[in-house]
This record gives C-alpha cells, sequence and structure tokens, in this order.
C-alpha cells in the first residue's frame, strides 16, 4: 500500500512507515565538517555505528514525530486497549519497549531500533485484540532481529544525510539539515524488508504470541485481511510484501 499524506502531510513520516526514519543530532564543537566519508567507504561506515548512536537517533526521531504528530490520549480507548494488549512485552530479549499510537485512519505500524513501536489508529479498528498483538509482536521481531537496524544503515549510507554525522568526529551523530533528513526519507521510502526478514520476523511473532499462550493463528487472519484489502501484490505495511503468500506459509507452519 503506497505511503499517502492522510493528513500528516510530512514525507519523514511517511518514511518512516517503512522501518523508521532517524533524526540525528547532537553537534559537537570543533567538529570537522570537511572530513567527509567517500562514496565507496558509506556502507562500511553506517555498519560500523555504534548501539549507542542508533539509540540516539531513536530516541531523537521518535520524540520529534511525537511531538509532530497526533498521539492519542492517554485515556483514549486506543491507548487503554493498547497498553492491555502489550502488558508482559515492556522489555523483550533486553529490548525496552515503548508503545503508542498515532491518530491516523491508514492500517499501518512502525519499529524504530531504539525500541519504539506505534501503531495507527486504523489499523487498530480494523483488527482483532489478537490481531493487533500479532502486528505488535512481528514489529518487535524487527527490533530483536536487527531488520530495523539494518533498514536504517542501508538507507542512511545511501543517503546525504550520513555526510553531517560521517564529520561530526565524536559518537554522538550531527545535526541534519531539513534538506539531509529529506534525503534520508527519500532513501527509506525506496527501502524495503527482504522476504527472508519479513518470514524471520513473522516466525519471531509466533514463537512469542505461543510464549505467552497467545492466538498465534490471529497471524493468518490479520494477513487474510490485508490481502482481502490491498491484494497480493499489496503488502503488510508498505514495506512488508505478499501478505497472501506469508498467511499461506503461516498456515502450513501452524497446521
Amino acid at each position: 500500500m503506497p505511503c499517502e499524506k492522510s493528513g500528516l502531510g510530512r514525507k519523514t513520516f511517511c518514511a518512516l512507515s517503512l522501518a523508521a526514519t532517524f533524526a540525528i543530532s547532537g553537534c559537537q564543537s570543533g567538529a570537522d565538517f570537511g572530513g567527509l566519508v567517500s562514496a565507496g567507504t558509506n556502507m562500511a561506515g553506517a555498519a560500523m555505528m555504534s548501539d549507542q548512536q542508533i539509540q540516539q537517533m531513536g530516541d531523537q526521531t521518535i520524540a520529534q514525530l511525537d511531538n509532530e504528530n497526533q498521539l492519542v490520549a492517554t485515556n483514549s480507548p486506543y491507548a487503554e486497549r493498547l497498553q492491555n494488549l502489550t502488558q508482559g512485552w515492556e522489555v523483550v530479549e533486553g529490548h525496552t519497549l515503548d508503545f503508542n499510537v498515532y491518530q491516523v485512519s491508514e492500517i499501518n505500524a512502525f519499529a524504530v531500533p531504539n525500541g519504539s513501536i506505534r501503531l495507527y489508529s486504523g489499523l487498530m479498528d480494523e483488527m482483532t485484540d489478537d490481531e493487533v498483538r500479532y502486528v505488535i509482536a512481528h514489529e518487535i521481531g524487527h527490533v530483536a532481529l536487527g531488520h530495523s537496524k539494518r533498514a536504517f544503515q542501508v538507507a542512511y549510507a545511501a543517503s546525504a544525510a550520513r555526510e553531517a554525522a560521517a564529520s561530526s568526529g565524536s559518537s554522538t551523530a550531527a545535526v541534519l539539515s531539513t534538506s539531509e533528513l529529506g534525503d534520508l526519507g527519500e532513501k527509506l521510502i525506496n527501502a524495503q524488508f527482504s522476504q527472508r526478514q519479513e518470514n524471520e520476523a513473522d516466525d519471531y511473532a509466533i514463537e512469542l504470541l505461543q510464549e505467552h499462550n497467545m492466538d498465534a493463528e490471529a497471524s493468518i487472519t490479520a494477513l487474510r485481511k490485508l490481502e482481502a484489502k490491498y491484494g497480493n501484490n499489496s503488502s503488510f505495511f508498505s514495506s512488508h510484501p505478499a501478505a497472501g503468500d506469508r498467511a499461506s506459509r503461516l498456515e502450513t507452519t501452524l497446521n
């Protein structure tokens, strides 16, 4: 399903539905902005980004996005429902998770490598509790398995945004300009998780649901809903290919 404005009106936010946009801040005095990485070393540099840098980027970005976009009220049915659905998942495999809902009618969700997971209210309107749990567990899988981190590294390596961070000369990445952040967002818009990563995140979700005695077969009904709504050539969100094919695979796995 293509990324649409839906009242958000920001390319940066649209990119997040493909795995998350990461603002980069913490500009250091005395940084050498002439020392930019070459095209040949971009991916290597991105791959060597520390977990601390990834955490900082995620923290700063989710704070920015939560400020820019409408979060549901803390006492709203959406917030209360999400809190109930995520009990016991506050920390998973050492990842501290933070859940919230944007008041957006689209069916979508995304995860940031720092453990922030955001659902759209439209998704919660369309799906049952068990189906929403599957979506959340799938996004947790992308975090725990490093898929979200890798998606950022690939987009970052291909973006002009890397130049500001690479030349900051410290463990804290440099501030991105609007154009640099927009360039990174463009790359993320064109990024997709591989079918292997999707299968891995689905398998992770199934194991997590079963571990907590939850309905793992809700994964199938959730994907079938998306297939019926958008077709099998569309996707489980913009970055998640072939909902119908994935549902068929899970049917074989669970039956």
